[in-house]
């Protein structure tokens, strides 16, 4: 057994991710679909429509290496994970889901990184949630950096796709409104924003395996069809990205990832004032295809944002992003006011029992700037250890105060200054610190 310093040493020490996408992965995914199709069809069940034009990243875009360290991944994962709706006891189940993984991977500088001895004995019927929850950390991780590259001038945030989409869709039998019935849809959109201009939306569709190559393929082309759910404007216009991580048992795990281009997934139409509270919309499911001659095509399964929805739907997924930051802090009265009812605003407006809720009550100094949030004590290798979650302090009350509009423009001006260090002297722990002003952190407990 590790001691529980050398364990938080290794949580911020940044290792080597292998990144896989070229043609050729491009072709066996294609590939992949086609033989998922022909089963489909000999089993008699609808085909599935699918991401068009699946192609990989260009090499200088992406980097064939990219550095990371594990506890900047379990930052995205725990991020990605606020509003998931996992439970009551959400303190744990969603708040700090990711920390079931602070031993599971390894890797420094001069390797890749990889399952560690306790991330290869998971159990078996936990190995897919593990594989598909760090896939996510890996997948959005990779997101956040390419877009950001790509952008420069620009902001990256990730929203919860579900949660973003629930405001326009009855996504379930529970949900009110028209029903889209239909279950393909990607877990995420990276929008990518400048304060009062036009922002364009990427679909991310993720998944995880530890059973290889073969696999990933399989996942690749599924998650295409989650991909291709949703439309940003004219039909087989909107770009995304999809992914597979694969993580094997004998060497390192490997980022398999393509993209679809296009011209769509802007969402360009006259602000909206986003301190202003959403409100829940009843969006008729379904995509239009463009018209065949004077006929006017049947609608595809999926959700369509289509013009007349654009600056609804860039005011829904700036609140949603919002509720996510401080539901991280585990501020849930403040949470809740972001959220429309469909989107689960009761889940954070009832009372919760003190054991298992987050509370906004831990204050900390981190690099010289104060830090508001929650915190967690548990046992680490048989030392108790603090983890800490949370938003720089001035950011914070403009969120709590209802602000989304500054938060965005102070967040945007921001977001190249902040720290990049991953371990805090005086903190004495690993620690990662986002754009948006989050940051995670965890150290031994001070007697």
């Amino acid at each position: 057994m590790k001691i529980t310093a050398e364990v938080l040493r290794e949580l911020a020490e940044p290792s080597n991710v292998s990144v896989h996408s070229n043609q050729e992965l491009a072709g066996d995914v294609s590939a992949a679909a086609a033989d998922d199709d022909k089963q489909r069809e000999e089993k008699e069940i609808d085909r599935l429509r699918r991401k068009p034009g699946l192609r990989p990243i260009p090499a200088n875009d992406l980097g064939r290496l990219v550095q990371l360290t594990p506890w900047d991944v379990l930052h995205f994962l725990g991020r990605a994970i606020t509003l998931a709706r996992r439970g009551a006891g959400r303190g744990l189940a969603e708040h700090w889901g990711s920390l079931k993984y602070n031993q599971a991977l390894t890797g420094d500088s001069g390797s890749f990184m990889a399952l560690s001895a306790e991330g290869k004995e998971t159990a078996d019927y936990y190995k897919a949630l593990q594989s598909g929850e760090l896939g996510t950390g890996f997948a959005l991780a990779l997101a956040t950096r390419l877009l950001s590259r790509r952008y420069p001038s620009h902001f990256v945030s990730i929203v919860p796709a579900d949660t973003a989409l629930r405001a326009g869709w009855a996504l379930t039998s529970r949900d009110s409104g028209p029903k889209s019935g239909y279950r393909y849809r990607p877990q995420f959109f990276a929008e990518v924003w400048r304060p009062g201009k036009p922002s364009r939306v990427f679909p991310i569709a993720c998944k995880g395996n530890h059973s290889g190559l073969s696999a990933s393929h399989t996942q690749l082309a599924s998650a295409s069809a989650h991909a291709e759910a949703v439309h940003i404007g004219a039909w087989d216009q909107t770009p995304c990205l999809v992914f597979s991580t694969e993580l094997p048992l004998d060497s390192p795990l490997t980022v398999h990832t393509l993209e679809a281009d296009g011209e769509g997934g802007w969402l360009d139409a006259p602000a909206r004032v986003l301190d202003h509270a959403l409100e829940d919309e009843n969006v008729y499911p379904g995509i239009q295809p463009p018209a065949q001659g004077d006929k006017s095509a049947e609608p595809e399964p999926g959700f369509h944002v289509s013009p007349d929805l654009y600056g609804w739907f860039q005011h829904a997924l700036a609140r949603t992003a919002a509720a996510g930051l401080t539901a991280f802090a585990g501020d849930a009265r403040a949470t809740a006011p972001y959220l429309t009812k469909r989107q689960g605003q009761r889940h954070f407006a009832g009372i919760t029992h003190a054991a298992t809720d987050s509370v906004q009550d831990a204050r900390h100094r981190l690099f010289g700037m104060d830090f508001v949030g929650t915190d967690h004590v548990f046992r680490l290798n048989r030392q108790r250890v603090e983890a800490f979650s949370g938003v720089a302090e001035d950011l914070f009350r403009h969120l709590e105060q209802g602000s989304v509009e500054q938060y965005r423009r102070e967040v945007y001006a921001r977001r190249s200054s902040w720290p990049r260090d991953t371990w805090a002297p005086r903190w004495n722990g690993p620690v990662s610190i986002h754009p948006d002003g989050s940051v995670l952190a965890m150290r031994l407990l001070r007697e």
